[in-house]
């Protein structure tokens, strides 16, 4: 079998013409549906690492026994995936067109916290396998609406453009070259486990979202063949900038270049807040538009009030206003939320791809 069969051009192909004929559906939140099983350490252990040791990798130093497991749902793919499936078809099943891996903190970078760094490309390879199992499951069912799997390249805990301690602004904790080396041993695993498309996600950091797409470039250049690419940064205040101090409009200027998929918003505020920033991207992208916030801001407890109705008019505004190509949820949203917010739009167009002509005028 060719090294190349992984990427099946015709579902790239008809991705691109199912975008211009209708706005496509992204899923909600992954972690807002796990905290619903209440699932304690013994669940996120399962028995792979039940006695402290991961039993798949005996020789491995630093084992898992040292720190609680609890929290990583990245781990989850390996632990309970049939819980991880169950979540991808409850989101297929409400409308989502795009399922999104369960690959958020994947890394090792991430997975550090946790002494599971070793498990990094797995996750990335499982995580990536369930969802398109999911979706070739629904596909089959109804094939003139296919599915598509994201693969998730999460933003590490770390910034390569800011200092982790106020008093030394100079100092990083994290190199441009260990971040390249995370995010490619990452989306091989991505790859490798069958998704159709990377999106580099919740960026507040745009230098570790170059680190992420220099990784891509590099891994498409190694494997002959590249995948379409999506770009969702993440607005952190009521300033309207990323972390790292760009405006929405200067965030697509610079990653423009690499020619993505789709470039959008998530996370950080709920939908009405992100309005402004989502029209300045609608406005000046040459590519497809992105959204998934949440659903509304925290409240006290750090939890999500945005019923799936409030988020789904709000939402129904901006698809009527001409500014979606995709758009799904973030944090606190449910299947409720998205089948809400599928309704919502349907009855619109997608946003037109701005015309190069007038470029040339």
């Amino acid at each position: 079998m060719s090294t190349l069969s992984w990427l099946h051009p015709d579902r790239v192909a008809s991705l691109e013409a199912v975008l211009r004929e209708r706005i496509l559906i992204l899923d909600g939140g992954m972690g807002t549906m796990l905290q619903g099983h209440r699932l304690d350490e013994d669940g996120f252990r399962g028995a792979r690492f039940v006695d402290g040791r991961d039993s798949d990798h005996m020789h491995h130093h630093d084992h898992p026994g040292a720190c609680d497991l609890k929290g990583n749902n990245d781990l989850l793919t390996l632990t309970q995936p049939d819980i991880i499936r169950d979540v991808h078809e409850a989101y297929l099943e409400a409308g989502a067109d795009l399922v999104e891996t369960n690959t958020f903190n994947s890394t090792r970078i991430s997975q550090a916290d946790y002494h599971l760094e070793h498990l990094a490309y797995e996750l990335n390879r499982e995580g990536a396998k369930l969802a398109r199992a999911a979706c070739d499951a629904f596909t089959a069912k109804t094939p003139a609406k296919p599915r598509f799997v994201i693969g998730i390249l999460g933003p590490t805990s770390r910034t390569a453009s800011l200092s982790p301690d106020v008093n030394d602004p100079g100092f990083r904790n994290v190199t441009f070259e260990e971040l390249v080396s995370n995010y490619n041993e990452a989306a091989c695993g991505l790859v490798d486990g069958g998704a159709d498309m990377i999106m580099v996600e919740t960026i507040f950091d745009t230098l570790n979202a170059k680190a992420a797409l220099f990784a891509l470039s590099e891994l498409f250049r190694a494997r002959g063949r590249r995948l379409p690419v999506m770009i969702s940064g993440t607005i952190t205040d009521r300033s309207g900038r990323t972390l790292s101090g760009q405006t929405a409009e200067a965030f697509y200027y610079s990653i423009k270049h690499i020619r993505p998929l789709s470039v959008g918003l998530n996370c950080a505020l709920g939908a009405a807040d992100l309005r402004p920033h989502l029209q300045t991207l609608a406005n000046v992208a040459e590519c497809f538009v992105s959204t998934h916030p949440n659903a509304g801001l925290p409240n006290a407890f750090g939890e999500y009030d945005e019923t799936p109705a409030q988020m789904a008019s709000v939402i129904g505004g901006f698809a009527r206003d001409g500014l979606l190509n995709m758009v799904g949820g973030c944090c606190g949203t449910t299947p409720a939320h998205i089948k809400a917010i599928a309704e919502a739009v349907r009855p619109y167009a997608p946003r037109a791809m701005p015309s190069k002509e007038k470029d040339a005028v």
